[in-house]
């Protein structure tokens, strides 16, 4: 199916690694012209390296960096039509998962909601008087499923997330109108980096559990949160629904959220 992306122009943060990766080289692939942002590149990251890739280092933890982003989009490639806020997660230097509320200090809560939160606010601000001349103009921001799961661990997160949410859907009904169209994609656990690499989260629950990384990947926790296809998402998935969602083939989907958690949500 041809998604109308060829010659689009798309913004993507945190697009060196995990889901960021696959929606630059999904959005690539479909035609479009990427403007990736991330604090560095990736060996994965430099090898999609073309004419139409364009890689800026910055770090979204600085009040300018969205605005910086943007500009960079307009200067070289003289558009923008997509925006995708995938860049999230714990901000730099800080480690997840959290134990309880109270393991969370002002200066934790103040720069998880700069990373998950105001960046995302920042870039979208910065990017709607171009998205504006668009005649196919698409927002998509990446939420969490801890956005709709409250639990103890994790609350600053689930909160910032929560946030985004809400802010998806009344962007959705203010720019909707004017062709902006803004939805939001909420993935559950996903096989990233957060998880794989070294020390990373499956090293942690491996230790306390005695077992290996891939038995916590592929067995403790899809039964620890009773995923009903048994296993984590793979980025590609998110890849490819944020694909669909910021094509023209998606003309009436606004103020959406798809849900790719592999079950984990079970309400309704």
């Amino acid at each position: 199916m041809d998604l109308q992306l060829s010659g689009r122009v798309a913004v993507v943060t945190g697009a060196s690694k995990g889901m960021g990766l696959a929606i630059t080289q999904t959005l690539l692939h479909e035609g479009a012209r990427v403007v990736a942002a991330s604090r560095k590149t990736s060996p994965a990251l430099d090898a999609l390296a073309g004419p139409n890739l364009v890689h800026v280092p910055l770090d979204l933890m600085d009040p300018e960096a969205p605005q910086q982003v943007v500009n960079r989009a307009i200067t070289d490639f003289g558009q923008l039509d997509i925006l995708v806020n995938n860049a999230g997660g714990p901000p730099p230097g800080v480690s997840l998962p959290r134990g309880s509320f109270l393991d969370a200090s002002d200066s934790d809560w103040q720069a998880m909601f700069q990373f998950n939160l105001f960046a995302v606010v920042r870039a979208i601000r910065a990017a709607i008087p171009h998205l504006l001349k668009s005649d196919a103009a698409a927002v998509v921001n990446i939420s969490s499923a801890n956005a709709r799961a409250p639990q103890p661990i994790n609350v600053d997160y689930g909160a910032a997330k929560a946030g985004l949410s809400n802010i998806t859907k009344q962007l959705s009904i203010e720019f909707g109108p004017q062709g902006i169209r803004v939805n939001g994609v909420v993935p559950g656990v996903t096989r990233t980096e957060w998880w794989t690499e070294e020390d990373g989260v499956a090293d942690k629950i491996a230790a306390q559990a005695g077992t290996d990384k891939d038995n916590v990947i592929n067995n403790v926790v899809p039964q620890m949160l009773s995923l009903t296809t048994g296993r984590f998402v793979e980025p590609q998935e998110i890849a490819d629904a944020v694909a669909l969602l910021v094509s023209p083939r998606s003309g009436s989907t606004n103020g959406a959220e798809f849900v790719i958690d592999s079950g984990l949500l079970k309400e309704l």
